[in-house]
């Protein structure tokens, strides 16, 4: 398993003399303990209204898509900002999409389009931050994920409604958003702790152009310790505890035991593990979402809502066989001699990728499809993201740039009202017609249909109220 914080400190209440006591149980070689301690959480904070949605599934477009080719056509601009693609009706009279997604335009009933997203930052790194943040970070210029951070969008979701069963609260597929760099900031717990970090796979950026088999590593065992040998080290951890006044004082080990509990049952209940094993798939379900470890991951999403995981990330950035990542949704027109491949793709050619925008169409449908035919899209919050949109004029290399003044995201589920179109792009699609809406208000329209309003605090480690965000909820949604 990824640990984000390998220098992390433990919990401050703890003397180094009590962690070296409390580290008796660490031959259980893993750290999922701390991933799943429990908060004990007596019914959560009261909500500030009803909550429309149980869970989200947070797909991220990692480089920025194309909204003037995508969501948001302008069909009567001159040449050199209208899409070489055509425009395409969709199930809802008057809104067309792009012809480079059939299949998700048989949804567009099911979807909410925000077409007034807007944000100041052009470049990659701030742009990803902020929206995986759902904030500006508290310095500036700072872009990784460190433990002072304010917490992720599922951070605050296990902190505010605890976790139920056996299964985390929070999980990151295939892997943590990186760009041969550190996790970026959202993805982790910030200053509540390694107790709200997501559980994420140690998977190799490799394979998406295989068959990609999710596998079980952060889950696994590790090698020479089975079941029997792990709950013989447990037995031996409570026996030291049970023979200190001090395991009976401090809740933070109350916690930690807690976590080793959760950890067992994780790694040793069927259920946990069946939730994790997408081989129980039927072929023909593992072929509708397509082989290939954006399907793969979509429909391991899917299987651990179904099995009560609250909140999955599931990033979207193309990695070749050989490792080298290359956001196709970064459309530019970009040589490609740097991932070993010869010549140059424009960005048509991007776009049009076989693991860009075909593989989206047919696993983001299939995905609403499977949600919709068993009855989970009414509480599952579906959301399609990228850290900004793309310029309203084509380049020379028949792409677009980076674009953050305006730009489409969508939602579907966990009780937005489908078919329906929010705030508006001037007539070439470079600025905000009306309705703006932040990446900072987008995180707090997912923390709105959870009941949970703007308003609502957590506390930081000096004990401080800090608001869950800096945004305002786009109800109208709703």
């Amino acid at each position: 398993m990824l640990n984000l914080f390998p220098t992390s400190r433990p919990d401050r209440s703890v003397s180094r003399r009590q962690w070296l006591r409390m580290s008796a149980c660490a031959g259980l070689g893993m750290s999922l303990p701390g991933l799943l301690q429990r908060e004990g959480m007596a019914g959560g904070p009261p909500l500030a209204h009803p909550s429309t949605a149980k869970s989200c599934i947070y797909l991220f477009l990692c480089g920025g898509p194309s909204q003037p080719d995508l969501w948001d056509l302008k069909p009567e601009a001159p040449a050199g900002i209208r899409s070489v693609f055509d425009s395409i009706e969709t199930t809802v009279p008057g809104l067309r999409f792009g012809s480079l997604i059939p299949q998700v335009a048989r949804h567009a009933d099911k979807l909410a389009l925000i077409r007034s997203m807007t944000h100041a930052d052009n470049d990659h790194a701030g742009a990803i931050a902020r929206s995986l943040l759902g904030q500006l970070p508290a310095r500036r210029g700072e872009i990784y994920a460190s433990r002072d951070d304010h917490p992720g969008v599922g951070g605050i979701l296990q902190r505010l409604l605890g976790i139920s069963g056996d299964l985390p609260a929070w999980v990151v597929l295939p892997r943590l958003f990186t760009t041969y760099s550190p996790p970026y900031k959202g993805q982790s717990g910030g200053f509540l702790g390694q107790t709200c970090d997501p559980l994420a796979f140690n998977k190799e950026p490799k394979g998406s152009l295989s068959d990609a088999l999710l596998k079980l590593d952060a889950i696994a065992l590790p090698d020479r310790v089975d079941e029997a040998r792990l709950r013989a080290r447990l037995n031996l951890a409570d026996s030291i505890r049970g023979e200190s006044s001090f395991a009976t004082a401090s809740p933070a080990v109350a916690r930690m035991q807690n976590s080793y509990t959760s950890a067992l049952n994780l790694v040793t209940a069927s259920a946990a593990s069946r939730a994790f094993d997408i081989t129980r798939e039927p072929d023909r379900v593992r072929d509708r979402y397509g082989r290939n470890e954006y399907g793969q991951s979509l429909l391991m999403a899917r299987r651990l809502i179904e099995a009560g995981v609250r909140t999955v990330n599931v990033f979207w950035t193309f990695f070749d066989a050989k490792g080298c990542q290359f956001n196709l949704w970064d459309n530019h027109g970009v040589p490609t001699d740097v991932c070993g491949i010869d010549g140059q793709l424009t960005g048509v050619q991007q776009l049009t990728h076989q693991y860009c925008t075909p593989s989206f169409d047919r696993s983001f449908s299939a995905l609403l499809d499977d949600m919709h035919e068993r009855g989970l899209l009414d509480e599952t919050l579906l959301v399609v993201a990228g850290e900004f949109g793309r310029t309203p004029k084509i380049n020379a290399t028949s792409g677009r740039d980076h674009w953050a003044h305006c730009y489409t995201q969508l939602l579907a589920g966990g009780g937005v009202r489908g078919g329906q179109v929010y705030g508006a792009s001037d007539r070439q699609g470079a600025y905000v017609k009306d309705s703006p809406v932040t990446p900072d208000d987008f995180a707090a329209t997912i923390l709105h249909a959870f009941g949970l309003a703007p308003e609502t605090t957590i506390e930081d480690p000096n004990g401080r109220p800090v608001p869950i965000t800096t945004g305002r909820p786009v109800t109208a949604l709703f």
